[in-house]
């Protein structure tokens, strides 16, 4: 603490200090029995000095008991008789019971009891009575000193706590924010990527063979804004569900807590229109589904369509294998669904499994307490498997 700090007093002690002097010379000037000395300057400096010091009790509670124990001590030792200022050195000794450590605050019992027991004796009081009073006085000032010490303890330990969850809120606020990010790059990925993928194969086709096979360019130049349309209609309604759900505030898409309308998100029934337009690509997709097929949460759905539709663009991109299976299961507790490719001459993903698609899909699989596995085939190719627990869907979605 800066030392300007330190002998700054507080408003409400300032206050009770001079409270305790206008009152303590007060009582003095109008109540002077004979047998006392009269209550003279130095009686009025005395008083004032013993409780203006208690503008700096709570900066230094054990140095203002001292000296208010002291002053009050030499004021009877000069022959004034006993007034308010009784009471300043236990106010002071609550100070020094809320702050100070035990050792102070026995040293301080002991003060303010020895300054009570000689305000008694000099006040002409009974023995009995003033060993009372000596007794009463510090053990009622050290009540409310440690009331007042477990109440600031009670207080610090909010503040503390309170601050932990201002920081832990931020830190939350930030995580969500980040959430959001990887969620929309995700969508953004699996949006674009396998338009694009398509786009890109067809416009190279039709530049090849422009002049050789006009047919064959034109209709691999129609494929190709074919899926440039589709994909401008996947960022539209993306762009509605980002309009819809805030960044900070409701959940997601595919938070199973808030769902979004359904007709906004791709399902499962549009994988054989996926798998349509890859065949434009050169990648010819067996499409079958297996089970009673019933309608599930949006999320799960979404969730389904862009692990094929990651996992079919992952074989055009880095398989070039002709040929694709996607089966598509319903089980009575699970949704199950394997894409498997016959091979090419590249890898259709890393053998550890750590592309940026894979993690993608996983992360997917994981919002809905799902699991997906991808790894190469013992016979050749690849598989991708994923599996959704369909425990909330059985009454339909």
């Amino acid at each position: 603490m800066p030392a300007t700090e330190a002998f700054r007093p507080r408003p409400a002690n300032v206050a009770l200090a001079f409270g305790f002097a206008l009152a303590g010379c007060l009582a003095g000037a109008f109540y002077h029995p004979a047998s006392w000395r009269p209550f003279d300057l130095w009686a009025y400096l005395l008083t004032s000095l013993i409780a203006l010091s208690l503008a700096l009790r709570e900066n230094r509670p054990f140095g203002v008991l001292v000296i208010t124990g002291a002053g009050f001590a030499g004021y009877l030792l000069l022959g004034y008789q006993p007034s308010l200022n009784f009471w300043v050195p236990a106010v002071a000794f609550i100070s020094v019971t809320a702050r100070e450590g035990r050792v102070r605050t026995v040293c301080g019992t002991a003060l303010l009891a020895a300054v009570v027991a000689l305000s008694g004796v000099y006040g002409r009081l009974p023995w009995p009575v003033v060993a009372v009073q000596a007794l009463i006085v510090p053990a009622v000032a050290c009540t409310v000193g440690l009331t007042q010490r477990r109440l600031a303890g009670r207080n610090a330990e909010l503040r503390r706590l309170t601050a932990l969850l201002d920081q832990q809120q931020r830190q939350e606020a930030r995580r969500a924010v980040l959430d959001e990010r990887f969620r929309i790059a995700r969508e953004l990925h699996d949006t674009i990527s396998q338009h694009m993928t398509i786009v890109t194969l067809q416009a190279g086709l039709a530049e090849y063979v422009f002049f050789t096979d006009p047919p064959a360019a034109r209709k691999a130049l129609g494929t190709a804004a074919a899926a440039g349309r589709e994909s401008l209609e996947e960022l539209r309604r993306l762009l509605v569900v980002l309009r819809t759900y805030d960044l900070g505030g409701a959940a997601g898409p595919e938070d199973p807590a808030d769902p979004v309308p359904a007709d906004l998100l791709a399902d499962v029934d549009r994988i054989p229109a996926l798998a349509e337009r890859l065949e434009a690509a050169g990648l010819r997709v067996e499409v079958r589904f297996e089970g009673a097929r019933r309608p599930l949460h949006p999320g799960v759905e979404l969730c389904a369509y862009r692990v094929v539709q990651e996992a079919l663009t992952n074989v055009v991109k880095h398989s070039g294998s002709a040929a694709a299976e996607v089966t598509v299961r319903y089980l009575d507790d699970e949704l199950r669904v394997t894409v498997l490719d016959e091979g090419g001459p590249l890898s259709a993903t890393s053998t550890d499994g750590s592309g940026h698609g894979l993690i993608g899909m996983r992360e997917r699989a994981k919002i809905w307490h799902g699991s997906l596995t991808a790894g190469a085939r013992p016979g050749g190719g690849f598989q991708v498997r994923l599996s959704l627990p369909l425990g909330q869907d059985r009454n339909g979605g």
